[in-house]
């Protein structure tokens, strides 16, 4: 859409604002689709964090299977809106969050819990006993490697080799209530690292260079933990990997039962510099123009909705609408004031919008109760995201 036409069709909304392009979400998943191959996907859901965008999606494609949870507690609540097959992608000792888990479960859910060392192995079999069911996890392994002078990829779990993987495999049998169900691999140094860092050339060759020299040696430990595990007589559910940014390559790894994505059906700007696919720009928030300092600088309320990760500039959000427009290099998006720059065509008045993207997909809903949902260029509805359930999961 246009300004123009996206002006007009959220003339009537309260700002500031999120949205969700039904027609752009839906070419995103046909896109992820078509990636993944003959892999089923499970949908991250920290890069929706919306239960009705997590239900529309897995109406469009069979391929869509299962959730891929980043709470405990988040599970839970899924679980109670009936949705199935959730694995959670990061540990928990936590009594309580455990105690919600291992109750759905009792009440029929279907929750897998992760975990990549034994000490955290007691804690969720005192929860299973004490609603006396049978708790199923999966194990981290590791895929970051250790090159010279770099170690490439995310500080994630300690199970990084067949040895680990085998006695924790192990040790999960040996302990009462729990169940070995999966494994997950994710690659996140091949998934979600931009080829193509914007202006920086030299630091996008060294990262294709990076991945290059990585992805046969992940794909070769994850296989063979994988295979060590089956020959210890374990049986693996499933086996999960990738990402948005990887999933041409991980469908290769014989090994995988599944991928995961999510990030690639709103388009954050930090899937922009990847050159094997370029996803629409299916979510973004508007802000509305509350004062003007100078004739080309448009002040904006709110916008400081910065991304995680290492500190720097491709964390801010980045004004897309109108064309032309940017952000004060001094000043950035601010907590309650974002100043941009703008002199191109279009006539901006005091409670006019400027559209932005953010730099991640899923954390723009922890700052707005809804997406307002477009199609075409008319508003079509509103739906809570997990703020808007009353929930906060971190």
């Amino acid at each position: 859409m246009t300004y123009a036409e996206l002006r007009a069709a959220l003339r009537h909304e309260h700002l500031p604002l999120a949205y969700c392009d039904l027609d752009l979400l839906a070419a995103n998943a046909r896109s992820l689709v078509e990636r993944a191959g003959s892999l089923p996907i499970r949908l991250a859901s920290k890069s929706l964090r919306c239960r009705d965008i997590l239900r529309r999606v897995q109406a469009m494609s069979p391929v869509f299977q299962g959730i891929l949870c980043y709470s405990a507690a988040e599970a839970a609540h899924l679980a109670a809106d009936s949705f199935k097959d959730l694995v959670v992608a990061y540990p928990t000792v936590d009594r309580h969050d455990l105690d919600l888990v291992c109750t759905a479960i009792a009440g029929g859910a279907e929750i897998c819990l992760m975990v990549d060392d034994p000490l955290q192995l007691p804690f969720l079999s005192e929860a299973a006993t004490r609603a006396d069911v049978t708790l199923p996890v999966a194990i981290d392994l590791d895929m970051s490697s250790t090159l010279p002078g770099i170690h490439f990829g995310v500080r994630r779990s300690p199970i990084t080799g067949v040895d680990a993987a085998v006695v924790l495999a192990d040790t999960i049998a040996g302990t009462p209530h729990l169940r070995l169900d999966g494994l997950m691999g994710y690659e996140a140094q091949l998934a979600g690292l931009q080829d193509l860092v914007p202006g920086q050339r030299l630091k996008s060759a060294a990262v294709r260079a990076l991945k290059r020299r990585s992805q046969p040696e992940v794909f070769a430990r994850r296989a063979a933990v994988v295979a060590a595990i089956k020959s210890r007589g374990h049986e693996l559910r499933f086996v999960n990997g990738g990402g948005t940014g990887s999933l041409e390559a991980t469908r290769t790894d014989a090994s995988v039962t599944e991928l995961a994505a999510g990030s690639g059906l709103y388009g954050p700007t930090l899937f922009d510099g990847y050159d094997s696919f370029r996803p629409q720009p299916a979510a973004g928030f508007a802000l509305p123009i509350v004062r003007r300092p100078t004739p080309a600088i448009y002040t904006c309320f709110g916008g400081g909705y910065i991304a995680s990760g290492s500190p720097g500039r491709d964390r801010q959000p980045t004004p897309t609408l109108p064309a032309g427009a940017t952000l004060l290099a001094n000043e950035g998006c601010g907590e309650v004031q974002t100043p941009v720059n703008y002199s191109g065509p279009e006539i901006l008045a005091l409670g006019d919008p400027i559209f932005f993207r953010h730099a991640k997909a899923g954390e723009l809903c922890e700052h707005f109760k809804e997406l307002v949902l477009l199609a075409g260029a008319a508003v079509v509805g509103r739906v809570p995201t997990y703020r808007g359930d009353g929930q906060s999961f971190v």
